[in-house]
């Protein structure tokens, strides 16, 4: 498995008992440090982490946590075309991004509007699902996405601590996301995408 803009691979560190290998990559050389120490730490052997932009090898899974919406534009249309050189046949790219109609986004600019810019980057903006996807659709792949949260990563984000209160959210957002028009307004949303064929010439 690779992690596109893996950070302190926090994530990574979790789904690697699941995994043979997971590699991560991050631009942050702090970021990476961290997380090699954790791995060495934790006595997980089949994590490792570059720093950088792209990583050497042919993968199973690609996953993208909360790092699509740091690209250009022109990066991000290109990104399924340059994937597909580095997943096995039918392998499966999965990412997590904030939706450009996001119900916590816009209370939050509201309310909030300073704390909001703390926990931002200048690089980020929120992205509209469908269109997304509609960019690996265009370069073939088989394409779904799906609303992941309403307020609980939000909160989350707020209060990394309070974990009772996160797990009390999840199950509410479980079932505001059933209601159509509250789900369209969710916080963030996935791209499930298989790859179309193997790997193409370049």
């Amino acid at each position: 498995m690779l992690s596109l803009g893996c950070g302190i691979g926090d994530t990574e560190l979790l789904l690697a008992p699941h995994v043979g290998e997971v590699t991560g990559i991050d631009l942050s050389g702090a970021a990476i440090r961290q997380a090699r120490a954790d791995a060495a730490s934790a006595g997980i052997s089949n994590a490792r982490f570059e720093q950088g932009t792209r990583a050497e090898g042919i993968f199973d899974v690609v996953i993208a946590i909360f790092f699509l919406h740091h690209l250009p534009d022109a990066e991000l249309e290109a990104l399924p075309h340059l994937l597909r050189r580095q997943l096995t046949p039918a392998g499966v790219f999965y990412s997590l991004d904030p939706s450009r109609r996001r119900l916590s986004g816009a209370l939050g600019r509201l309310l909030i509007p300073k704390l909001m810019k703390r926990y931002q980057t200048e690089d980020e903006r929120e992205l509209d699902p469908e269109p997304t996807a509609a960019l690996f659709r265009a370069a073939g792949w088989e394409t779904r996405t799906a609303m992941y949260d309403f307020g609980s990563s939000p909160l989350a984000g707020l209060f990394p601590a309070w974990r009772a209160g996160y797990r009390l959210a999840r199950r509410l957002d479980d079932w505001i996301l059933r209601m159509p028009a509250l789900e369209r307004r969710g916080s963030n949303f996935e791209v499930i995408a298989r790859a179309p064929d193997s790997h193409p010439q370049a």
